[in-house]
């Protein structure tokens, strides 16, 4: 494992190749230490080996796979990191069941200044969850 940065530890999830590209030099840019899984499976796989802040996934995933799954199985393994879902399909089923969830949403295509506030805003979160716990 290799050790985190001070700004912390965020694993990105899209099925989309220039997609993931894109949020991981956005990411890296801001001094985030970024891993990338390209589906569910490599996101299980990295969420197993590697500790994480932060888990930005992608609603839709390959085979019908969902980025809620991904979450979920985040949530088990490491129930410290916080979870931002990206979705290009604004429904309500969606935003509620994130909200329930306690999960943050950013709608695509993306707003960079929107995309880099949400993620700062939810590692302070996490952090301050991480003061309080211990």
């Amino acid at each position: 494992m290799k050790p985190k940065t001070e700004r912390g530890r965020i694993l990105v999830v899209d099925d989309e190749p220039s997609v993931l590209l894109t949020y991981k030099l956005i990411l890296e840019q801001q001094g985030y230490d970024v891993l990338a899984a390209s589906s569910s499976s490599e996101a299980r796989k990295t969420i197993e080996q590697e500790n994480i802040d932060l888990l930005l996934c992608d609603l839709s995933l390959e085979e019908r796979h969902t980025g809620f799954e991904v979450i979920e199985f985040a949530r088990l393994r490491q129930p410290a990191a916080i979870s931002v879902l990206l979705t290009g399909y604004a429904s309500r089923d969606v935003s509620e069941q994130a909200g329930q969830g306690g999960v943050a949403v950013l709608f695509k295509p993306i707003d960079i200044e929107e995309f880099l506030s949400t993620i700062s805003a939810q590692l302070k979160k996490r952090h301050e969850q991480s003061k309080k716990t211990g």
